[in-house]
């Protein structure tokens, strides 16, 4: 297509060069040339060599530069696609894609049947899942290019997208029988691709007639064999789908999906029949591990014993260090526990006293040493799972006494006193684990990891240190990593700290990460048509679709709301105001006092400044060699995350709903999802969100306890609002079904009466109790400090919840409960440090009292518990 105004001959080839220094990522004699052409007066204000020159300058990173050719150019050449082109690929270099789908929509008005630009738009509507959009432009190029593979394929894969099954098979059937198709690996992939459209428009009997036609064509045989089976399995072919399955065996005998599908095919009704058919398959491959073990899912009685007691003696004979969480999924039936224990116990005894596992064993052969090491492993996992923590840390120390060299032994005990609530001790038996071996990255990782459930961010950096690229600090190396497990952990742990501006920063990295993996997506579009490797790009697509239902998204998520909850609640003082408060009727003892503290911050912000300075600085010589060494930089300058503009958002519920929004769609099955957007929408006061909250919320977990305390705030909210007609009408239709005509206070009494049994429900019924009737404050105490061995729910994490809502204020002062209740759950939980006494552990209290310092006053709750 010519331009719309012209160069002559010489300055022409000048604007070629251009072009071709561009796509050869040879950008400086770019510039040159476009410069010759400029800084000829006739032509300084050439529209379309203007726009190539700010492209080229967007390659350099001067992207301000950049964007004032490109829009000179525009100006001066409104109707040139070259302008409309470029203006488009600047936008999509930062991120902008439906402003970029614009700027080619308006350059193919000027030349429609550009092919460069047909693919770039076609790129950008996949991204943006513009699948109508993108069927249209994919069917252009078609037209344009009928043949060349990328146009069939992309065209068959628009209707496959839009599930138009159907025209997407005709597509690939002509395809297949053009004159361009090679017999090779790519065929295949573009055979089983078919079939896959095939299967998921329902059609398994022509799945089925596909695979056998094309069978010798497709060199995945693995794969084939997988589709029949399950393909004859739907069409209700057992026998032929059994001889599959057997087949898959032959080849791979450790999966236990193939003899979950076999025992399908056999069609067995009752356990005993999948327990023979796996005894059988044990003789048949004597050393797989799979059948032996799904045999004691289906065992009971003796028959239990004698396979499992097989089982463990094989195990511990080897010295296998998974076997507990290999047979911890039995850990469900009561009865398998007793008699795993009994097996386990009497093997200790055996082996301490003769060597063997029992006393018939007296005439062979002794076990090796490592036996009752592996005993002593076993026994410890066993009753940490139990929680009993006395009995596990009994068993650890045997074994540690016995080999104190084996740093899995380390790992367990730290492990044992996470599970028992002493995250100070489990991180210092985890440091001892990992000093016995600093070359192993695992074990450098669960440190780390203690460290930070411990609240040690710093020394947790510090350990992560030895494993990161040196030169640069270790937080920011992983964080280019993506390492999102330290980010979730750090966010808490800060949170825990009260450093909230720290903790929404790490919240943002990860959420930030996720916005990078669906934009990496971008390459793949081109790449997969290329390699016909459609299957995984169709999973790929799918899988970017639902990227933020993972649960480290879910986790910072989570995180970031309570805090932005939090700061709602109770907004950060400005620090120049509180100080002028401060100065204001002091002793001059009081005063020096606080001299000294404000030259002590103040001495501690210049080390930090300093330090983030000389972070930045590392961080700027990073990525000015990195554009060194690939000049073609197009990534966007995102904004430094500023924990001190993070923790003083001007409005942070609506920060809190830009987390939300993603789990409203993405993990819609979670209740706490639903939970949390009460949280918010109550603080906005929306009535009908918040009827949305809990109604779905209902959907999920009916009597869930944390829904019952939202359930009478809206309850309590709705009859202290004067709602208009419509509102109050569409209240009342959509509550008839969860609140049958109650009252807040008859609904939480009807709560308490049905669930009197669970701690977990008592302690919200109580609280409600309170927030309905202060006058019940003894009822309320008395109803949740009760420790009754019959009640449900009376581990630690329940009993941490209470004494939290005790000291939070949800239940008024009550000084001497607090007290009391601390006591009783100490002697229940003797190693959690959140019931030891203050005089047994001062470093905590020291802690405990430079946070509160940094609080509000103690009758502030936090705002994951306000009312």
């Amino acid at each position: 297509m010519p331009s719309s105004n012209p160069l002559p001959p010489k300055e022409n080839a000048l604007f070629k060069r251009i072009l071709r220094c561009y796509e050869h990522k040879q950008y400086k004699n770019g510039l040159k040339f476009a410069k010759q052409i400029l800084s000829n007066p006739k032509f300084c204000e050439h529209g379309e060599t203007l726009a190539m020159k700010g492209l080229t300058l967007n390659c350099l990173g001067r992207k301000e530069e950049a964007y004032d050719y490109v829009r000179r150019g525009l100006r001066n050449d409104l109707q040139s696609h070259v302008c409309w082109h470029v203006y488009g690929l600047l936008q999509r270099s930062d991120k902008k894609y439906d402003e970029a789908i614009k700027c080619y929509r308006n350059a193919l008005k000027w030349d429609k049947d550009n092919i460069q630009i047909l693919r770039d738009l076609s790129l950008l509507q996949i991204q943006m899942r513009d699948l109508e959009g993108y069927k249209d432009t994919r069917y252009q190029l078609f037209m344009l290019r009928p043949t060349q593979r990328a146009s069939w394929i992309g065209f068959a894969i628009s209707y496959h997208l839009l599930k138009d099954y159907e025209m997407a098979l005709k597509i690939l059937d002509t395809f297949r029988n053009s004159p361009m198709i090679c017999y090779d690996y790519e065929h295949s992939e573009l055979l089983l691709y078919q079939n896959l459209v095939i299967q998921e428009s329902g059609d398994s009997e022509q799945a089925l007639k596909h695979l056998d036609k094309h069978v010798e064509q497709i060199c995945d045989k693995i794969t084939v064999k997988e589709t029949y089976g399950k393909l004859r399995l739907e069409l209700g072919q057992y026998a032929e789908a059994e001889q599959v399955y057997q087949d898959l065996l032959h080849i791979n005998p450790e999966n236990t999906s193939y003899y979950m599908r076999l025992a399908e095919a056999q069609r067995h009704t009752k356990p005993e029949e999948t327990l023979k058919m796996l005894e059988h398959y044990e003789g048949v491959y004597p050393r797989a591990l799979a059948p032996r073990r799904l045999q004691l899912n289906y065992a009971s009685g003796e028959k239990f014993k004698e396979l499992v007691d097989r089982y463990l003696r094989k195990g511990l004979h080897k010295g296998v260090p998974p076997l507990f969480n290999d047979v911890r999924s039995l850990y469900t039936d009561q009865s398998k526990v007793d008699t795993i224990q009994s097996l386990v116990l009497q093997y200790k005894e055996a082996l301490k006293a003769h060597g063997h596992f029992s006393d018939e064993d007296k005439d062979k052969p002794r076990e090796p040493a490592s036996a009752l090491l592996w005993n002593y492993y076993y026994l410890a996992q066993h009753f940490d799972f139990l929680g009993q923590t006395q009995k596990a840390l009994d068993e650890i120390d045997a074994a540690i006494y016995h080999t104190p060299t084996l740093i899995e032994l380390f790992v367990t005990k730290g492990r044992i006193y996470k599970h028992a609530g002493d995250v100070q001790e489990a991180y210092k038996w985890l440091d001892e684990a990992q000093g016995l071996d600093t070359a192993d990255r695992y074990i450098n990782s669960k440190c780390a990891k203690y460290m930070l459930r411990a609240n040690m961010v710093k020394e947790a950096e510090e350990t992560c240190g030895k494993f990161t690229r040196e030169g640069v600090l270790a937080m920011e190396n992983l964080n280019e990593m993506q390492c999102m497990w330290i980010q979730t952990e750090a966010a808490n742990a800060y949170t825990r700290l009260g450093k909230y501006g720290e903790a929404l920063k790490k919240c943002h990295e990860v959420d930030r990460h996720f916005s990078e993996i669906i934009e990496d997506q971008f390459d793949f579009h081109t790449y997969c048509m290329r390699k016909m490797t459609l299957r995984s790009y169709v999973g790929l697509l799918r899988l970017e679709d639902v990227l933020r239902s993972h649960p480290f998204y879910f986790k910072a998520a989570k995180c970031a709301i309570e805090v932005y909850l939090r700061l709602h609640d109770y907004p950060l003082p400005d620090p120049t105001q509180t100080q002028e408060i401060d100065t204001e009727n002091l002793a001059p003892s009081e005063l020096k006092k606080l001299r000294n503290k404000q030259r002590k911050q103040r001495r501690k912000a210049e080390l930090e400044r300093q330090q983030a300075a000389q972070a930045q600085e590392k961080r700027e010589q990073h990525n000015k060699s990195r554009q060194q060494t690939d000049p073609d930089l197009e990534q966007p300058t995102l904004d430094e995350l500023i924990p001190e503009k993070l923790e003083r958002a001007e409005d942070p519920l609506e920060q809190a709903i830009k987390f939300l929004l993603p789990l409203q769609e993405l993990a819609a099955n979670k209740i706490e999802t639903h939970l949390m957007a009460f949280e918010i929408y109550i603080r906005k006061g929306r009535t009908l969100l918040m009827l949305r909250s809990i109604n779905r919320a209902h959907r999920l977990e009916p009597n869930n306890p944390d829904l019952h305390s939202c359930l009478v705030r809206f309850l309590r909210h709705t009859s202290n609002s004067n709602l208009d007609g419509v509102v109050a009408e569409v209240v009342k239709r959509q509550c008839s079904g969860i609140f049958a005509g109650s009252s807040a206070s008859q609904l939480n009494a009807e709560y308490l009466k049905k669930n009197s049994n669970s701690l977990a429900h008592l302690l919200q019924g109580a609280r409600m109790l309170y927030l309905l009737d202060p006058t019940s404050q003894q009822r309320a105490i008395s109803l949740t400090t009760n420790l009754d061995p019959s009640l449900e729910g009376v581990n630690l994490e329940n009993c941490t919840r209470v004494l939290e809502a005790l000291r939070n204020g949800d239940f008024g002062l009550c000084e001497q409960a607090i007290a009391d209740y601390t006591v009783k759950c100490h002697e229940r939980f003797p190693y959690a440090t959140a019931f030891r006494p203050p005089e047994a552990n001062p470093a905590q209290q020291s802690q405990l009292i430079n946070h509160q310092d940094a609080k509000e006053p103690q009758q502030q709750q936090p705002a994951s518990n306000k009312y």
